[in-house]
């Protein structure tokens, strides 16, 4: 039985576990290939691993670091060569840090920016011309809720996930002319290792990473003629306080 997305490829960053392993599984269900990235060769590995041979396409995983444009220079290009292009790109890959504006390191600083941001700017820099020569494509980025809602100690990642709100705006409005479309997704709180946390039975409540993987592949099956720019997700029904 052919997938829905058969014939296409896709780039799925931060995709060894949480949200980015989930939008993996089902982009390869439905037939894609995917390359999956992470900073952790040997996780990386094994998750690609655990994902090839559940659709039609081939999955890969690919070790690489967000915050270097080399890396995601040969992140894409292993895409690109898979079926000569490139048609989705996951921009999932994200670190947090919490702490007042005073107390927060410049390395934290730098890591949390360049994570979050840079490396969306790198990965869509790399990909619009692949997606341009394709003839159209989707870029998905993983934003939050807290692009939208500042509180105390997110400071660095606050300005990281505003920040990407507006740059997928305006990426949108680059692209558009290309049957390029752009949209972000903004979670609250999820079940994932963000931020060291290990999910646990306490997360029921949470959304699950396969909610934001089905949302994704919503906005895939969306048609051409329609552009759902940007997606708020919370959990149905948080813990009272």
């Amino acid at each position: 039985m052919a997938g829905i997305l058969d014939g296409k490829t896709a780039v799925v960053t931060g995709g060894s576990k949480g949200i980015g392993y989930s939008i993996g599984e089902y982009l390869a269900r439905a037939g894609a290939n995917v390359v999956i990235s992470a900073r952790n060769a040997d996780e990386v590995k094994a998750a690609a691993e655990r994902l090839n041979g559940l659709g039609a396409g081939t999955v890969i995983g690919v070790q690489a670091d967000v915050r270097s444009y080399e890396d995601v220079q040969r992140m894409i290009t292993a895409a690109a060569e898979l079926a000569d292009g490139l048609d989705i790109l996951i921009n999932n890959a994200g670190v947090g840090g919490f702490a007042p504006v005073d107390q927060i390191s410049v390395d934290l600083w730098h890591r949390i920016i360049e994570t979050n941001l840079n490396g969306v700017f790198y990965c869509c820099r790399e990909a619009v011309p692949h997606m341009r020569k394709r003839g159209a494509g989707w870029i998905i980025n993983i934003g939050s809720l807290a692009g939208k809602n500042p509180f105390a100690g997110g400071a660095a990642y606050n300005a990281s996930k505003f920040a990407i709100v507006g740059f997928s705006e305006a990426m949108m409005l680059d692209v558009r002319e290309d049957n390029i479309r752009t949209s972000y997704i903004m979670p609250g709180s999820v079940a994932t290792y963000f931020n060291d946390h290990t999910p646990n039975e306490a997360d029921a409540w949470k959304i699950q990473p396969e909610d934001i993987a089905q949302i994704v592949m919503d906005l895939l099956a969306m048609n051409p003629r329609t552009l759902p720019s940007r997606v708020e997700v919370r959990p149905s029904r948080p813990p009272k306080r």
